[in-house]
């Protein structure tokens, strides 16, 4: 086979990709400057990037159905969750496919970046290509609470976000967004978004455990590690009124180093154990205080 050929059926293949991802692509209008990008990831739901739904009411998307122009629908908001820019849309009478998903990303993989950013007079997909670049996280901090990221270097044009990153056969990779990372061109890899669309379908919201302490990591001297294997833990700067850890008994100056047996050394650790399973339950934390590990029963709250 030439090397023209090679290109041809490779051009061919990625746009048949597009074509494929785009028959389970809609317009979002959330906001007043530029419509954005959704995936229908069910029967009348629809995916997308919470940054670009800026109201809970007015909401429309513009449906591929064929339709000269597309058919605006109106939408309403089944949930929220901005500390993974996830939002889910209920669409009474969509008629699209269900979007296709493909395996986890892999760095250096060939992937397309698709929107349907509903541009005046066209409602049309748009893509790039590009590959996968990194894959990273968590990103956690400032309102953010994301396990895992992927990196790419195709280009995120205007109305991109909450569009799909697809691989070679047109299944979906990840979630587009820029609302994370100060701007910065993420997608959240699809494995979480279905994980949180279910969870934001079935609740409304995602739940964040909460205990209550203002914390920062130490280095723990070998004597004063309670007999644990672990260097580090996090001391607890303050300890809030009324809050979980205040009623469970903790105190300033203790050291966290586990939530039931799991190990604690950082902030992320302590943020990925408080998981919206735990909300409501007693969990068991250990702390160091005066040199002996103690356990600690603290019923975990609820992050509002």
């Amino acid at each position: 086979m030439s090397n023209s050929d090679i290109l041809t059926t490779l051009s061919n293949q990625m746009a048949d990709a597009v074509e494929r991802a785009a028959k389970s692509l809609v317009t979002v209008n959330g906001r007043e400057r530029q419509s954005a990008t959704g995936i229908v990831i069910g029967s009348e739901l629809v995916l997308t990037a919470d940054h670009v739904v800026e109201r809970d009411d007015n909401l429309t998307v513009v449906a591929p159905d064929g339709v000269p122009n597309g058919r605006k629908l109106a939408a309403q908001l089944v949930g929220r969750d901005p500390s993974t820019d996830l939002v889910v849309l209920r669409v009474a009478g969509l008629v699209a496919d269900v979007a296709a998903t493909g395996a986890p990303a892999r760095v250096g993989q060939l992937i397309l970046a698709v929107g349907r950013p509903g541009a005046e007079g066209s409602t049309g997909v748009m893509a790039s290509s590009g590959v996968v670049s990194a894959i990273g996280g968590p990103i956690r901090g400032n309102g953010v609470n994301l396990e895992q990221y992927i990196r790419t270097d195709a280009t995120p044009y205007p109305g991109f976000s909450g569009g799909p990153l697809i691989d070679a056969n047109g299944a979906v990779v990840g979630v587009l967004t820029t609302g994370l990372a100060r701007g910065a061109t993420l997608a959240i890899p699809i494995s979480i978004a279905l994980r949180v669309a279910e969870t934001l379908t079935k609740q409304g919201t995602v739940k964040r455990g909460y205990l209550g302490v203002i914390s920062q990591q130490v280095k723990l001297p070998p004597n004063q590690r309670g007999g644990q294997s672990q260097e580090h833990g996090l001391l607890v700067m303050r300890v809030e009124d009324a809050s979980p850890a205040e009623q469970g008994g903790v105190l300033m100056g203790d050291i966290l180093v586990s939530i039931d047996g799991q190990a604690v050394t950082n902030a992320d650790d302590l943020l990925a154990l408080l998981t919206g399973e735990r909300v409501g339950k007693a969990v068991s934390l250990g702390v160091i205080r005066g040199g002996n590990l103690q356990s600690v029963s603290v019923t975990v709250g609820q992050k509002k």
